[in-house]
């Protein structure tokens, strides 16, 4: 029976970045449950890295990402505006206050010098010109590439079905009857990461799974390519141009959901279209497609870095909500360090993050 130091399940971003952080420094097999790594969340991802998403619990990940995803070409710029009406204003100050004494550059501007054909009662705006597209597709593969250059053994279609600890090891049996010895047992499942919880006999901490819809429209006129991501300030909305005059919209929907391969609702693209069409006086033209992703939140919506203090061995990578892959750089750093005894990176809290915290 083939043994590992360390055992991750789940192949998306977190699974594959940790991956290719330790794969050098460990015996490391990832276990992907799906035949395609990724195939749930970081596969549908909106494809934008902003320091704001999320919060302020979020930046200090997004942050310090920035650096490693610009000097990997991963970056590209965009620049955002967050925009809001007049009852908005309370919206507007509280997050520029959030962000304060931060490394996030914001200054108000007005919104309709950067978004043609904007709505008069959409008065109120935010700049944020460090948003930039990320290419979520190439940097997943790339963690994937490295991670089996390490040596990381990666298998798909290898959803767990057991796990036991005894004499200081897991032992672990996939549902196509692999089975292994691992040393640490790494909960990176995502959506699934409270059933792998279970499966293990640790805890639940209440990752819940919510869908995301996301659909891209024809309009006319087409969307400009030197148009910014735009952001409902009051959480109804965000789009951002593509390739082709292209427009991605989603209407920043959160259905609490059952893990399983989600798909859009129609309702939910409707909906998302009329709030869009209420902000611009483009025509949309067609829906060319729409599809649904999971983002997974702990309940207090910060990622789960760290052992638990209740299951010897057994390692929480999970809760990264819509963020893990504008974080992933920073988020596998510290999940890496935390995981081999290592300093924690200058800047991060680890303990913000800790899974004791959540009782």
């Amino acid at each position: 029976m083939t043994r590992y130091d360390v055992a991750i399940v789940g192949g998306g971003i977190a699974g594959a970045s940790l991956a290719a952080a330790i794969g050098d420094r460990a015996r490391v097999l990832l276990l992907e449950a799906e035949d395609q790594p990724g195939y749930h969340a970081t596969g549908r991802s909106a494809a934008f890295w902003s320091e704001t998403y999320g919060g302020a619990g979020i930046q200090p990940l997004t942050t310090a990402s920035g650096a490693a995803l610009r000097n990997g070409g991963y970056l590209d710029p965009l620049g955002a505006v967050h925009v809001g009406r007049t009852q908005d204003a309370a919206a507007v100050d509280a997050l520029l206050a959030e962000f304060a004494g931060t490394p996030v550059q914001l200054e108000r501007v007005d919104p309709a010098s950067a978004i043609p054909g904007l709505r008069a009662a959409w008065t109120l705006g935010v700049s944020e010109p460090s948003c930039a597209y990320i290419d979520a597709a190439r940097l997943h593969g790339d963690y994937l590439a490295q991670a089996r250059r390490t040596g990381a053994a990666i298998v798909t279609g290898a959803a767990l079905a057991a796990a036991a600890r005894a004499g200081g090891a897991w032992r672990l049996t996939t549902r196509d009857g692999r089975e292994v010895v691992a040393d640490v047992l790494v909960d990176a499942a995502g959506a699934w990461a409270d059933e792998v919880a279970t499966l293990a006999g640790a805890r639940p901490i209440g990752i819940q799974p919510y869908r995301r819809t996301m659909a891209q429209l024809a309009t006319a006129p087409a969307a400009p390519a030197g148009m910014p991501f735009v952001v409902d300030i009051a959480g109804g909305f965000y789009f951002k141009p593509e390739a082709g005059g292209r427009l991605w919209l989603s209407p920043h929907d959160e259905h609490p959901v059952a893990p399983h391969d989600v798909a859009p609702e129609e309702i939910d693209v409707a909906i998302a279209i009329d709030r869009f069409e209420r902000v611009v006086d483009w025509r949309v033209e067609r829906v060319e497609r729409s599809w649904a992703g999971l983002r997974s939140f702990a309940p207090d919506r910060l990622p789960v870095f760290g052992f638990d203090p209740r299951m010897a061995g057994f390692f929480w990578f999970a809760g990264q909500g819509g963020f893990g892959i504008q974080t992933a750089p920073a988020a596998a750093a510290l999940a890496a360090a935390l995981l081999l005894g290592d300093a924690v990176p200058d800047g991060l809290d680890a303990e913000r993050y800790a899974a004791g915290r959540l009782g």
